[in-house]
C-alpha cells in the first residue's frame, strides 16, 4: 500500500524562498569577487544554479559554480548500499580562499553536509562555508546548522520529505510521504 503524500511548499513558494536564500546571502556577502556557490548532488545542483541565476539577475555579477558528489565521503555509504552510484564532481574554480556556500535541498541528520565539506577541503581551503538548504526538517546528529534556510519543519521519524524539480522530471514541489 502506497504512503500518504502531502505537499508542503509549491513552484511559487519554492522561488518565494530561493529569492529570499538569495537575499541573504547578498546581506552577509558585500563581496561578492570570492563568492562561489556549490550545489550537492542532485537537487542541490539544481537549486545552486537557481540560486545563482537570482545572484546574477540581483547584482550583474557572474557567480562561480559547481556541483559535488559526496557518496564516497559518506560515514554510512556502506551502510545504505554497498553499490553507491557516484555522480560527476565539477569544481572549475579556486576554492583557496573562496567564500562558497553549499546547497542542498534538505537538511536532516548533518551527514551530508559533513561529508561535502570533507570533500571540499580536497579542492583546498575556502575563506568560508556558508549553508543553503531549501528545506530543514530537524533531527540533527551532528553540530551543523544552516546559514539560509526556506522553509523549517518537523516531520515524524517514518515520514520522508521529497524535493521535487522540473530540472529532475519532476514538477517543483516539496512534499512529506509517509
Amino acid at each position: 500500500m502506497k504512503g500518504e503524500t502531502r505537499i508542503i511548499m509549491n513552484r511559487q513558494e519554492i522561488d518565494l524562498a530561493l529569492k529570499r536564500i538569495a537575499l541573504q546571502i547578498l546581506e552577509k556577502n558585500a563581496d561578492l569577487t570570492e563568492m562561489a556557490i556549490v550545489g550537492i548532488h542532485t537537487c542541490g545542483v539544481f537549486l545552486a544554479e537557481r540560486i545563482g541565476a537570482i545572484l546574477h539577475r540581483q547584482t550583474g555579477r557572474e557567480i562561480p559554480a559547481g556541483s559535488l558528489d559526496i557518496n564516497l565521503y559518506r560515514d554510512d555509504w556502506s551502510l545504505i548500499n554497498q553499490n553507491p552510484v557516484v555522480r560527476t564532481t565539477d569544481i572549475r574554480f579556486d576554492v583557496d580562499n573562496a567564500n562558497l556556500v553549499l546547497v542542498d535541498d534538505v537538511i536532516f541528520s548533518g551527514r551530508t553536509i559533513r561529508a561535502a565539506m570533507d570533500a571540499i577541503m580536497d579542492f583546498g581551503r575556502p575563506h568560508t562555508v556558508q549553508l543553503a538548504v531549501l528545506v530543514d526538517r530537524g533531527g540533527r546528529e551532528l553540530p551543523i546548522q544552516p546559514d539560509y534556510t526556506g522553509l523549517r519543519t518537523t516531520v515524524l521519524p517514518n515520514q520522508r520529505i521529497q524535493v521535487r524539480l522540473d530540472e529532475h522530471g519532476g514538477r517543483d514541489e516539496v512534499v512529506i510521504e509517509s
